[in-house]
């Protein structure tokens, strides 16, 4: 090993999204990926989530160039936010760029931004990198794995991918450059880790045609069809069956039709002449004939689907007898709201295709446990870092690692985001030292404002406990208090002695005022804090320290 090398996760381990990895080598860094999470339900009043770009802002003038594996928006989502603050050309495949570019037009930058189409094949040198870009198959199209020469050895990133023998479309994976790179030695592999605790092989994405010719037999209905936005081999295969079947298609949800517009210019999607038409023309045509491809398979509450489930949307109604096929994997945290949506368009009369009870209908984009091993084996590499999953799924790929090389590994790495992997003349450590990341929660509907975690925490707060807002007037010759003091609470308990406590709470409020000196009433920042904590201890008291609502002093003079 004659240079040095440091990989630095800056997100994605340990967690589903938000994927970010930096390759730093001398005086150049190179970015892979910069993606989203989705918010959970406790975060509040959250759109998105992304990346703490504190270390690359620190060396933006060493970042040479950010590489987009494919367009997932766990891969994709945060790219606005960077180039806000980092101008670096990036580098992706056509599909991958045009869903970037749409996005970056809906929002508007500074900067034009600096684009490099890219193909599987195909290598690019990033400072002192040299890229190779791996074709590989997962649920999108155009996504690639890396083969990074640094300094160092070899790198390869696998990013997401299954190893699909009979693809829908762009051939099958490229198993041949990674087995190439296996025999010139490779330093590092970095390998999806998301299916490593599911048995055996993932199902073709062709599999799921059987699946949907059974729907398209049995269905005497109109058919709903929901899945990502990005599937476009699932939604050629919808549109190829609802053509066999004499159905006309309609699409619905502009993020769905934006992507299939986008793999349709770029001839990525076949739609035949006359087959796609507008939502409002279904509606002059039988219900036997009518495919509706519709946005909205995680049940988020303003899509398209989730408007039609309740019949508030004007081109997708969906009535008695109609099927809808949810064709997508629930992704963990959405349980909820996709039963919730599940149960409306059971009350519509739907038949509802979802989930295990009918495992034809979706197949998952990623890598069964012995596809990983295939890879591990043709890579060969001396060390590993599993990537893309919680820590359990790292542990389990790490230990895959360890058992199918044997003594040909040097030590398999599980990092989690901050850490810095160094490669050097003395091999590979993981450092003492961490850089800095987290998570950056931001609100959309503001205009794309940081939500600070002490805000999210109020709400957090406001959302179980509720908030009181005690009013207390001070007579200013006297300092004492005036009357009872009111005390306005809302989402705080109630009960049939809530009153009774409130008008505790009132007579320690008069308490607290009267019993404090002069100097003290003559700072109401003091006697705020001195009401707060005074009726905090009470409310304690009383309630066994059960509740805890937001306490807001308001003093008055008078």
């Amino acid at each position: 090993m004659t240079g040095k090398l440091r990989v630095i996760p800056l997100g994605g381990l340990g967690e589903f999204g938000m994927n970010m990895l930096a390759l730093e080598s001398g005086d150049d860094i190179v970015v892979i990926d910069a993606g989203i999470l989705f918010p959970g339900a406790e975060q509040l009043g959250v759109d998105v989530i992304v990346p703490d770009l504190r270390y690359l802002l620190d060396n933006r003038e060493r970042v040479r160039g950010l590489i987009l594996t494919h367009g997932h928006e766990d891969h994709i989502g945060a790219v606005r936010y960077v180039l806000s603050q980092i101008d670096v050309p990036i580098y992706a495949t056509a599909f991958t760029l045009a869903l970037v570019n749409r996005r970056l037009r809906e929002y508007g930058l500074a900067e034009k931004p600096r684009f490099t189409t890219v193909q599987g094949g195909e290598t690019v040198g990033i400072g002192c990198f040299n890229v190779e870009f791996i074709h590989v198959t997962h649920s999108t199209v155009q996504c690639v794995s890396l083969a990074v020469e640094t300094p160092a050895g070899y790198v390869i990133h696998t990013a997401d991918f299954k190893i699909d023998q009979t693809p829908v479309g762009g051939g099958p994976m490229d198993l041949t450059t990674f087995a190439e790179y296996g025999k010139r030695g490779v330093l590092l592999l970095l390998s999806d880790s998301t299916n490593v605790d599911r048995r055996g092989f993932t199902s073709s994405e062709r599999t799921v045609g059987p699946a949907f010719a059974d729907i398209f037999t049995r269905s005497k209905e109109a058919l709903f069809f929901t899945c990502f936005s990005s599937a476009v081999h699932r939604v050629q295969q919808i549109i190829d069956h609802s053509v066999e079947y004499g159905r006309k298609i309609a699409l619905v949800g502009r993020s769905l039709t934006t992507a299939s517009e986008l793999a349709a210019d770029l001839g990525l999607l076949r739609m035949p002449s006359g087959a796609v038409v507008r939502p409002q023309e279904l509606n002059g045509l039988p219900r036997s004939r009518r495919t509706t491809i519709i946005a909205g398979s995680q049940g988020e509450p303003l899509s398209s689907l989730s408007r039609a489930a309740v019949g508030k949307h004007p081109n997708a109604v969906v009535e008695d007898g109609d099927a809808v096929v949810f064709s997508a994997k629930m992704i963990p945290g959405n349980e909820r709201p996709i039963f919730r949506l599940i149960d409306h368009l059971y009350r519509r009369g739907a038949e509802v295709l979802y989930g295990d009870e009918h495992p034809g209908i979706h197949v998952s984009g990623h890598a069964a446990r012995e596809e990983l091993k295939l890879i591990l084996n043709l890579v060969k590499p001396r060390y590993f870092v599993p990537v893309h999953g919680e820590y359990r799924q790292l542990s389990l790929h790490a230990r895959m690692a360890e058992a199918v090389l044997g003594n040909a590994l040097n030590e398999a790495f599980i990092l989690e985001s901050g850490d810095v992997l160094q490669f050097d003349e003395l091999g590979a450590r993981k450092l003492q030292e961490k850089v800095p990341v987290g998570r950056v929660f931001i609100d959309a509907g503001t205009g794309d404002e940081i939500v600070e975690e002490l805000v999210i925490r109020d709400r957090r707060h406001l959302s179980e406990f509720g908030v009181l807002v005690p009013v207390v007037s001070i007579n200013q010759r006297t300092g004492k208090a005036e009357d009872h003091p009111e005390i306005l609470s809302r989402g705080f308990i109630v009960s049939e002695e809530t009153e009774d406590l409130l008008s505790g709470a009132g007579d320690v409020i008069v308490a607290t005022v009267n019993g404090s000196s002069d100097e003290e009433r003559g700072d109401w920042g003091v006697m705020e804090e001195k009401v707060r904590d005074d009726l905090r201890r009470y409310l304690a008291r009383k309630t066994s320290r059960q509740s805890r609502p937001l306490i807001v002093p308001v003093i008055l003079e008078s």
